[in-house]
């Protein structure tokens, strides 16, 4: 469990996103941190920073549209309903439905799927498209169960 807490301090910690930051999930498999960086990031340089961060981190991007993904994504789900209830089916193409969702709503996002030496993560930013005020930052980091 430390080094999911590790991973998610290294990402709001990159983001400035400590202040006022919570879990939104706790557990020994998987980690849910959301908060809101206080950093004035514009919106053309999202895609940059989380690259930046993928380097740091040392990790392997996955493309969300992909098998790789599509068993990341459902572990993490696993773990998820291992701890709360869920209504629905797995769903890979969630990712890419919240991205929709999130633009129709005048918001601007970019994400970064990445696999590290032991733990997979997730890292969501988003900001007004009008590129004003914060950034917003969900980060999930899932054990990936090898002992």
């Amino acid at each position: 469990m430390v080094k999911l807490h590790k991973i998610a301090g290294q990402v709001m910690g990159f983001f400035e996103a400590f202040d006022g930051s919570r879990a939104a999930l706790d557990t020994e498999r998987i980690l849910i941190v959301r908060g809101r960086s206080s950093k004035n990031i514009p919106n053309d340089e999202l895609e940059s920073q989380l690259e930046e961060l993928k380097d740091i981190l040392q990790g392997n991007e996955i493309n969300v549209v992909s098998d790789e993904a599509g068993k990341l994504i459902n572990r993490m789900d696993e773990q998820i309903r291992s701890t709360v209830s869920v209504q629905g089916e797995t769903d890979s193409n969630g990712i890419m439905r919240m991205t929709k969702s999130l633009e129709a709503m005048n918001v601007f996002v970019k994400f970064k799927l990445m696999n590290l030496a032991h733990a997979a993560v997730f890292v969501v930013a988003w900001k007004d498209k009008a590129d004003v005020g914060p950034v917003f930052v969900e980060v999930v980091v899932s054990d990936d169960e090898k002992e």
